[in-house]
């Protein structure tokens, strides 16, 4: 079974699903406005407002990733987009306080996991056309279910509580609407 898996990830790879882009793809640069739903089992969902604005910084490659939340923007989230290994597809979200955040881009889409206080977030921003897609799953790690056996037949596997998820679409602003 498990060999089942790896021999069509290799074909899904080998088919261009998997190419990593060697730049930034412009169609990310501009200023993105929408809404997220934030769901956590148990409790009604949540929404609020996102705004994300992308444009080249003063290095040459990297990029201003701000983030604002909240109807007035009050919260904002000035971080900078710095290539690592773009050939490979890597980037890093600077916070620019000493936390630097792997993101990968694949094909049209920025991918990133991180882990801060025991909680896994894995995030995504994928490019449609003229609209973002903004997801964040969280995982709690304390909540691990362990199954299997751990021998070379059945390994063990790890399974963990989804504790939320944040998801919308951002739609990119006309560039006289930058503030």
């Amino acid at each position: 079974m498990r060999a089942g898996f790896i021999i069509l990830f290799i074909l899904i790879c080998r088919s261009g699903h998997c190419q990593h882009s060697t730049t930034l793809p412009a169609a990310f640069i501009g200023h993105w406005k929408g809404e997220l739903e934030w769901r956590v089992a148990g409790k009604a969902p949540k929404t609020f407002a996102m705004e994300l604005l992308v444009k080249p910084a003063d290095s040459p490659g990297h990029y201003s990733w701000l983030i604002r939340y909240g109807r007035e923007g009050n919260d904002q989230r000035p971080y900078l987009l710095k290539p690592v290994d773009s050939a490979n597809g890597h980037w890093v979200i600077d916070e620019q306080n000493g936390i630097v955040l792997d993101s990968y881009l694949l094909g049209n889409s920025l991918h990133g996991a991180f882990t801060v206080q025991n909680n896994t977030i894995i995030d995504r921003y994928s490019l449609q056309g003229d609209s973002l897609q903004v997801s964040f799953l969280m995982i709690r790690l304390q909540d691990r279910n362990r199954s299997g056996t751990g021998t070379d037949e059945i390994p063990y596997a790890d399974s963990y509580r989804i504790s939320g998820y944040q998801s919308g679409i951002l739609i990119r602003q006309p560039a006289n609407k930058i503030r």
